[in-house]
């Protein structure tokens, strides 16, 4: 089988030769337009005037567009209709799109609209937590709850209570490849458009409806991105139809990308939380009840703001039992840059809560926190499931029946030496007073699916030439985290051949429709299956022709090896397809599927949102500079549960890069806004992403070996953003190197930059 094999990127080679085609690379057909966009310069208030005359006597442009000249729809939220493409009379934060300018280059659009002249009626911005909250700024009536027991009963009758707040920053996605889009007009108003996007379907809906058009008249194609991490969800709606409403307005094809400073400036982030808590524990550091406070700043639109603090409670608890315990959220609307998703989609911002709350409890118990993540650790799973058998339970009642992080983690500080490491580390502290270590290890128990429930669901189109060749095509999309490649590793499998035979073609809404965003981890897991359904159902006829050539049963032909076997014959797969199109085969065929056992009530906060969980574990060591908080990870262990692996090569290569992105949310990326609402780390200049001196100086990755409990495709388990929340092993690494300079709790927030471990340094030696 081709599955399980640790093959290379389908397109390795392309990206390092620099040959791979992204949407600013396809060859634009002569006089092409380009788009930029005309920001607003305050954070809130109204437009007085705007002179864009200036603007439209411009070397090269061509138009100028307003809300004004907006055919139909002014909006491209992908959620509730809040977001308007072009703001009208009212702008709600610093960077706001209010007009466009279509010019001959990308270098004409962007000088015209500098000479815009604006006046605005200036009015008080809400830009923090603490302003949102003081004006009742919120994007539902009040905050949600979740929950079970009587968590503040619990917590007063515990024999330790701790209370705490913690300071999350956000995260800039940082894709390699910035926002694009293509827009190219077609005979009778039709459109093709060519997108950076995770989400075609949404891109072709919000298409569809700013030019009054039905979606069967919009196509739209995504060869691959260079890179979404979520920024791609839905972010990318503006540019496209921005770009499609200029080319309905000239008849000529548009083009529009963001430079770096425009695409950081316009953009959401991942969302900056705090978070606050009061837990009860007993004698051993076992949680007996807990209470957390979530607050979400979500910016000045909802886009995808609800499931991503929804995701953020579901994530509460981690890997931890919560016997009692009150979940209330808080999602904050301000006047800056729309949060929206980001890898993890909020559940990173939920997992380091309680991870912060178990290390507070083992510092003011005087334990390992590796004793008491142990201690409340979920039951093991059994090897076996049995009827009947109780089962614990996460704070929204879903039954936890596949936790092997028992196993797992004994595994992990056996391999890592992790006791003899953090022994050598504290003879280490003792002896130097100015270079501090740290080491922590932490959990993984990542939930595998859309919360929002119809999104659970996937098609593809597969067709088998009559050479013998492949062609496949499926609803999600490739952004170099290897879905294709491990997508066509699943249809050489169901066919018996070599990985080669199968051609990987762009996402394309006129093949599969109504496709979901490749996010949520659900990429390989639902349209895997899809194409395994398509492949099958081919497969399904050609054995049956064989069987009645060699009259025998269909159920007896095998695909292996590139052979078709049936008795003591060996037929060659190319053989066979040639003669099943010669006798009136069908070789074309759809896939659907959609993911079982999913019962979701958001509103109570109860049922089964996710089809599994993916588990992991981190071991990280740092050092850190006392004098300056400067600091270094120097190694990190590893162990990760991919289930049965579709292909072990890609996913450790995702395991390692989302340690990586982790741990860069978490100490280096640092997001500033100034009192006015600018966005002050616009940039690469003044935004640290990780670089390659900040890995791990030693970085050892290994796959968990076992399969998923649950019938995925073929066992295997979602990878794309469980490995990100490893990265907490950094952040808890650096506040025990911290708590090393004296007796306090550091109560580091994050990012731990060098400013925030200093502070953090001074008050654990004021104690």
């Amino acid at each position: 089988m081709s599955v399980a094999k640790p093959l290379p990127h389908d397109a390795a080679a392309l990206h390092v030769t620099g040959q791979a085609r992204y949407v600013d690379d396809i060859p634009a057909p002569a006089g092409t337009l380009s788009l930029a966009f005309g920001t607003a310069s305050i954070a809130h208030g109204r437009i007085v005037s705007m002179d864009l005359d200036p603007v439209r006597r411009a070397p090269g442009v061509v138009a100028v567009l307003t809300a004004a000249d907006l055919p139909f729809a002014n909006d491209v939220s992908p959620s509730v209709h809040d977001e308007p493409l072009l703001a009208k009379d009212t702008v709600h934060y610093l960077g706001q799109p209010i007009f466009a300018v279509v010019a001959e280059s990308h270098l004409a659009a962007r000088k015209a609209v500098r000479k815009a002249v604006v006046a605005y009626e200036d009015w008080p911005a809400l830009l923090t937590i603490d302003a949102a909250l003081a004006a009742n700024s919120r994007f539902e009536d009040g905050p949600r709850v979740y929950g079970r027991g009587d968590a503040d009963a619990a917590i007063a009758a515990a024999p330790h209570v701790l209370t705490g707040r913690f300071e999350i920053g956000g995260q800039e996605h940082f894709y390699l490849e910035g926002q694009a889009a293509l827009a190219l007009p077609q005979e009778g108003g039709d459109m093709i458009v060519h997108s950076s996007s995770q989400h075609p379907t949404e891109i072709q809906h919000k298409v569809a409806e700013a030019l009054g058009l039905p979606m069967n008249a919009v196509r739209v194609e995504v060869r691959r991105m260079g890179g979404g991490f979520g920024g791609k969800e839905s972010q990318g709606n503006a540019l496209a139809v921005t770009c499609a409403v200029a080319a309905r307005l000239t008849g000529r094809p548009c083009k529009m990308r963001y430079d770096r400073d425009d695409d950081m400036v316009i953009t959401g982030k991942r969302h900056d939380f705090r978070i606050d808590y009061r837990v009860g524990v007993d004698d051993e550091g076992r949680i007996l009840g807990i209470a957390f406070v979530q607050y979400a700043r979500c910016g000045w639109s909802q886009d995808l703001s609800l499931p991503v603090a929804d995701r953020a409670m579901l994530h509460a608890d981690n890997a931890y039992v919560l016997p009692a315990v009150r979940i209330e959220s808080h999602r904050l609307k301000t006047n800056t840059q729309s949060n929206t998703a980001f890898r993890g989609f909020g559940g990173p911002q939920g997992m380091i809560g309680i991870e912060r709350v178990v290390d507070h409890v083992a510092h003011h118990l005087g334990r390992d926190p590796l004793e008491v993540r142990l201690a409340n650790y979920y039951a093991a799973a059994p090897k076996k499931r049995k009827k009947g058998r109780e089962v614990q339970t996460t704070p929204y009642h879903m039954p936890v029946e596949d936790f092997i992080l028992h196993d797992l983690t004994a595994r992990l500080v056996e391999t890592s030496d992790y006791s003899a490491r953090r022994a050598a580390i504290a003879e280490w502290n003792a002896a130097n007073p100015i270079l501090k270590k740290g080491i922590a290890l932490t959990p993984v128990k990542f939930g595998i699916s859309f919360t929002l429930t119809h999104l659970n669901q996937a098609g593809a189109l597969v067709h088998v030439y009559q050479d013998g060749s492949i062609h496949m095509n499926h609803g999600g999309t490739e952004m170099g985290q290897g879905l294709f490649q491990k997508v066509a590793q699943v249809a050489a499998s169901r066919f018996g051949v070599n990985v080669g035979r199968v051609k990987i073609t762009a996402t394309d809404t006129a093949k599969v429709p109504n496709t979901s965003a490749t996010a949520a981890s659900s990429g390989s897991d639902l349209n895997g299956m899809a194409v395994k359904a398509a492949c099958d159902t081919i497969r399904d006829r050609l054995a049956a022709f064989v069987a009645e050539r060699y009259q025998a049963k269909a159920a007896k032909v095998r695909f292996e090896d590139g052979m078709v076997h049936v008795g003591r014959e060996a037929i060659p797969f190319d053989d066979v397809v040639r003669d099943a199109y010669m006798n009136r085969v069908s070789l074309s065929a759809t896939g659907f599927y959609r993911t079982p056992k999913i019962v979701w009530d958001r509103i109570r906060g109860e049922g089964r949102p996710f089809y599994y969980f993916a588990y992991g574990a981190a071991v990280t060591e740092v050092v850190i500079d006392t004098l300056t908080g400067e600091n270094r990870i120097l190694r990190t262990d590893i162990l990760h549960d991919c289930g049965a692996s579709l292909n072990p090569a890609i996913d450790i290569g995702q395991i390692e890069g989302g340690f990586v992105q982790g741990a860069g949310w978490l100490t280096t990326e640092e997001l500033v806004w100034d009192d006015k609402g600018r966005l002050r780390t616009h940039a690469p200049s003044t935004y640290k992403i990780p670089a390659c001196s900040d890995r791990p100086r030693v970085f050892n990755v290994a796959l968990w070996d076992g399969e998923n409990r649950e019938d995925t495709i073929y066992r295997s388990k979602a990878v794309g953003e469980p490995p990100l929340m490893l990265g907490i092993s950094a952040f808890l690494a650096l506040s025990d190197a911290v708590a090393a300079c004296g007796t306090g709790y550091p109560h580091l927030d994050a990012p731990a930059t060098p400013e925030a471990i200093l502070r953090a340094v001074e008050r654990v030696c004021a104690g």
